[in-house]
C-alpha cells in the first residue's frame, strides 16, 4: 500500500507554474529578477518555474526549515547562512515549495530587509493559509491547501519521496 493518495497530479501542476510564470512576467518586464530558493523543498519547483519565465534572472539559494524529524513544526526557524549575493535595490522573489506556519519565509523576509532589496514577494507552490501563525502575504501562490502534510515534487517526509512527479497526501496509519 502507498503511504499517499495523489493530491495534485503532474499536469495540473504544470500549468499552474506556466500561470505563475506569465503573471512574473507581466509584472517584472525589463527587470532582473533574483529568484531566491528556499532549500530543499523548492528545487522542483523552482527548476520548472525558471523554464516558465522569459525575463533574464538571476538564482540564489539559502537554506531554512522550521521542520524536525520529518513532519513536525519547530518553533524555532533554523538558518542556513547569508544569502551571497548583493540584493539592494533588486526585486527578490523568495521561491518557497510550501508555506506552512509562515515563520520561515517571514524569518528570510526581515534578514533581507537590511539589504535593501527594492522589492520582495514570496512565490509558493502550495500554501496551507489555515496554518499560518504570521501575517503573511504571499502574491504568487500556485495552490491553498489544508493542513495535510504532503510530498512530492521537492517536498518530502524524512528526505524521501522529493523525486515524485505529483503531489501526494501522505496516509496516517
Amino acid at each position: 500500500m502507498q503511504p499517499f493518495e495523489l493530491m495534485l497530479d503532474q499536469k495540473r501542476i504544470a500549468q499552474r507554474i506556466t500561470e505563475l510564470g506569465e503573471e512574473i512576467n507581466n509584472d517584472y518586464a525589463g527587470q532582473t529578477p533574483v529568484l531566491l530558493g528556499v532549500l530543499k523543498g523548492c528545487v522542483v519547483f523552482l527548476a520548472d518555474l525558471m523554464r516558465s519565465i522569459s525575463l533574464p534572472m538571476e538564482v540564489e539559494f539559502v537554506s531554512a526549515a522550521s521542520y524536525r524529524n520529518g513532519r513536525d513544526q519547530d518553533e524555532n526557524v533554523q538558518f542556513g547562512g547569508a544569502v551571497p549575493m548583493p540584493l539592494k535595490g533588486r526585486h527578490v522573489l523568495i521561491i518557497e515549495g510550501v508555506v506552512d506556519t509562515g515563520r520561515t519565509v517571514s524569518m528570510i523576509i526581515k534578514q533581507l530587509a537590511a539589504q535593501e532589496p527594492a522589492s520582495v514577494q514570496v512565490v509558493a507552490l502550495l500554501d496551507k493559509p489555515a496554518s499560518h501563525r504570521v501575517g503573511l502575504d504571499i502574491k504568487y501562490k500556485g495552490f491553498s491547501i489544508g493542513n495535510e502534510f504532503v510530498i512530492g515534487f521537492g517536498l518530502d517526509n524524512t528526505q524521501l519521496y522529493r523525486n515524485l512527479p505529483f503531489i501526494g497526501k501522505v496516509i496516517d496509519h
